[in-house]
């Protein structure tokens, strides 16, 4: 009798534990008004899938990739995201329009912010990056390279709404104003 009221115990402190872990998981990835974002987007989408060429192609493979991602490599593979957009993406993309880039410059700072935060949190070490992350995040760079610069550029610009949406839905709860 006692040792399953031990076992019962033990079994109670590892579901806290990692109740805990998981909370402490979602509570360090992203603080940031998603909604902004997206409405930068939107005002800009038409105009950035207008110049894309290569309709038929996808960058984030037509999401399957992101939806394969399992809930502890989301904080890593948001993490690479952001920076293969900031270091890629937004540097590759050039833009003559004013506006267009005004909105585009708005979307990097916020994923600018949101990379200090996973930073952050991968100093911590809560923020683990285990191998089925790295090969999600190597799909999504093989797809762009597959592509001329300017044209894998375009088109990840174009796939935004569908990075948000993930980032959205992975970060629910997270996301502040």
């Amino acid at each position: 009798m006692q040792a399953q009221g031990v076992s019962l115990c033990l079994l109670a402190v590892m579901l806290f534990l990692c109740s805990a872990h998981a909370q402490g998981l979602r509570r360090c990835l992203i603080s940031m008004d998603m909604r902004r974002m997206e409405e930068s987007f939107r005002g800009i989408k038409n105009a950035i899938q207008a110049k894309d060429t290569f309709r038929n192609v996808t960058i984030l493979s037509t999401s399957e990739t992101l939806h394969s991602v399992k809930p502890l490599d989301v904080c890593c593979v948001t993490k690479n995201l952001l920076a293969f957009y900031v270091d890629r993406v937004f540097k590759d993309h050039q833009e003559l329009s004013p506006q267009i880039l005004r909105k585009i410059s708005s979307i990097a700072n916020s994923f600018l912010h949101m990379q200090k935060s996973l930073q952050r949190c991968q100093e911590q070490r809560l923020c683990h990056c285990r191998q089925e992350a790295t090969n999600a995040t190597r799909i999504i760079h093989d797809n762009y390279h597959r592509l001329e610069i300017r044209s894998a550029a375009i088109k990840s610009l174009g796939e935004l709404d569908v990075l948000l949406a993930w980032i959205d839905k992975n970060h629910q709860g997270t996301s502040a104003a």
